[in-house]
């Protein structure tokens, strides 16, 4: 699962950079690279959220006819095992987003019109990052409740689904993932407010711990 996401993002994204880059040279239309990388980049990230589901939700799920053998033989604890599978998911899904979106980044700085900013670029996939790092949280914390994959994946999109449609009658003023992704190509640009930001990856850390603490909790009294 985790090389098919690789693969479909790389390809995908290089298609479009290719279109891009051909409309580009042979139209010449300009092509603002802010707007176009924001698309690619808000494309990936709800994109990707099916194979981050699967991955996040599996880590616990599909072990459960070898569970107890697998935290007894190795001598720790049920809050040792959930986090290192939390822990793992995280690091692999958030870098790997990170690693692909500054390459993305940089393709789209060299050959499309350059409005893009070093630092926008930072804030970005940061803004970003800290969506999906509150998915994985969700998803390892579900899959741990779970007997089964199948089903830890539907609770896990039924959670997703409804949480969006409680943020979409939230004020304004308030951030949620709607919003922050629409101000991605501003934000690219270096338009963007450091407080707002600072809040909103302290938002999703936050998340992140206490969906986390939800399922070691359960984790920890769920017969294995």
């Amino acid at each position: 699962v985790y090389r098919l996401w690789v693969v479909v993002t790389i390809l995908a994204a290089g298609g479009f950079l290719l279109y891009r880059f051909g409309v580009h040279r042979e139209a010449g239309i300009a092509q603002p690279a802010a707007v176009h990388t924001s698309d690619l980049l808000r494309a990936i990230a709800l994109g990707s959220l099916a194979l981050i589901v699967i991955l996040s939700v599996s880590s616990i799920s599909s072990e459960r006819g070898t569970l107890a053998d697998s935290v007894l033989s190795r001598g720790i604890s049920r809050y040792q095992y959930f986090l290192a599978k939390w822990h793992a998911r995280t690091l692999v899904v958030v870098t790997t987003f990170a690693a692909m979106a500054f390459a993305m980044l940089g393709l789209f700085h060299f050959l499309l019109t350059d409005d893009l900013t070093f630092g926008g670029c930072v804030a970005a996939v940061v803004t970003i990052s800290a969506l999906l790092a509150a998915v994985v949280a969700a998803g390892v914390a579900v899959g741990s409740l779970s007997n089964s994959t199948v089903v830890g994946i539907t609770a896990l999109w039924i959670f997703l689904y409804g949480s969006g449609l409680l943020m979409a009658l939230l004020p304004y003023s308030l951030p949620t993932p709607e919003k922050v992704l629409a101000r991605l190509p501003y934000v690219l640009q270096g338009e963007y407010n450091l407080h707002a930001l600072t809040d909103w990856v302290f938002g999703g850390i936050v998340t992140a711990i206490g969906l986390a603490i939800v399922g070691m909790m359960g984790f920890s009294r769920k017969d294995v």
